[in-house]
């Protein structure tokens, strides 16, 4: 089943596979997650949800879907290391950075031969599906 969440004005797409299963694996924005509800803990609900309000939540700029000068993020998660800088002469094949998604070190190679132009994320940022990373010239 699908439903749409809002969590401090953010709407989310929420997947839930099998609400009777235990854990229940529900999927967000590409990302699966194993989900343990307690008997109805409310409680525990809502402070959870407080939490997630309370922390800054926000879109990231630099999301642009179809421009061949970029590379865009395959999956979501947290980088963890940049090899790059603007003005570096690339090759496409090369390891520009390292993305950390369900505890997997992913390396994130270059579609491109030529110059990086701008790397737009800095290491220990959470990025989505298909944000920009890095612009080539």
């Amino acid at each position: 089943m699908k439903y749409t969440v809002k969590i401090a004005d953010m709407a989310y797409e929420v997947e839930i596979e099998d609400i009777h299963a235990r854990p229940v694996v529900a999927c967000v924005a590409g990302e699966r997650f194993d989900v343990y509800p307690e008997n109805g803990n409310k409680s525990e609900a809502s402070k959870v949800a407080k939490e997630i309000q309370s922390s800054e939540i926000s879109t990231p700029s630099g999301i642009q879907i179809g421009n061949t000068n970029e590379l865009t993020a395959p999956l979501p998660g947290t980088i963890v290391e940049i090899f790059v800088k603007a003005g570096d002469q690339v090759e496409a094949g090369k390891i520009l950075l390292i993305i950390e998604a369900m505890k997997m070190k992913n390396s994130i190679r270059s579609t491109h031969t030529g110059k990086v132009a701008e790397v737009l994320v800095s290491a220990g940022r959470t990025v989505i599906h298909k944000q920009a990373l890095v612009r080539f010239e």
